[in-house]
């Protein structure tokens, strides 16, 4: 057991007895319904890969307003951060 390292899920091969497999796969998968569609999901490299893909995946999305709504979120949160730390704003002003 590392330290670093994450412990996979077990996975069974459990069929039932009067199961018949028509090709649909097993019954008892259980699966998000959008795995399909995300490459974020499932075991990656590392930190650095994820965040990689899920950029990749932001700039491929269809949906721009839902971006730029994430986007401003994220601004605004940094900025309630900023206030709450008092982080000093002036220094990106132009002396004056």
């Amino acid at each position: 057991m590392g330290i670093f390292k994450t412990r996979k899920n077990k996975k069974f091969t459990y069929t039932p007895q009067h199961f018949k497999n028509d090709g649909e796969g097993s019954p008892f998968e259980m699966k998000h319904k959008f795995d399909d569609f995300r490459k974020t999901v499932g075991p990656t490299g590392g930190i650095k890969s994820k965040f990689q893909n899920a950029f990749e995946e932001l700039k491929e999305s269809p949906d721009r307003s839902a971006n730029r709504r994430v986007i401003i979120i994220v601004a605004i949160l940094i900025l309630i951060f900023l206030f709450i730390i008092e982080f000093d704003l002036s220094i990106f002003l132009p002396n004056s």
